[in-house]
């Protein structure tokens, strides 16, 4: 446990699919969340993280780099998104074809199809 004057923080990262870097970090009470980020080490690590431009959340809410932080904080650094999920849907089931992906399959024998 973490005493009134220290903060327990965890900073999470993954620069890749499957590659998730989870730091956890003791911090001064009123520490700010660009604090927490440059005690990490991520910020020198990743070079391509830009602190103007990060996209950043303390448990999946959005977040500024002003922002103070409380203890058991989690901050998360998220990528951005390489193809738009709808897109990305639709292509998989072009792929699949109509008739073998949601509700348009049969699921048993005599059915019909939706159901």
């Amino acid at each position: 446990m973490a005493s009134d004057a220290h903060l327990q923080i965890t900073v999470v990262y993954a620069p890749f699919p499957r590659d998730v870097r989870e730091l956890v970090l003791q911090l001064s009470a009123g520490s700010t969340v660009l604090q927490a980020l440059q005690a990490s080490g991520l910020l020198r690590q990743f070079p391509e993280l830009d602190t103007s431009s990060l996209a950043l959340g303390v448990w999946g809410k959005t977040a500024g780099l002003t922002q103070r932080l409380q203890d058991q904080d989690r901050i998360e650094i998220y990528r951005p998104l390489r193809v738009d999920p709808k897109v990305a849907r639709r292509e998989r089931f072009v792929s699949q074809g109509a008739r073998s992906a949601g509700l348009f399959v049969k699921k048993r024998a005599g059915a019909k199809t939706g159901y």
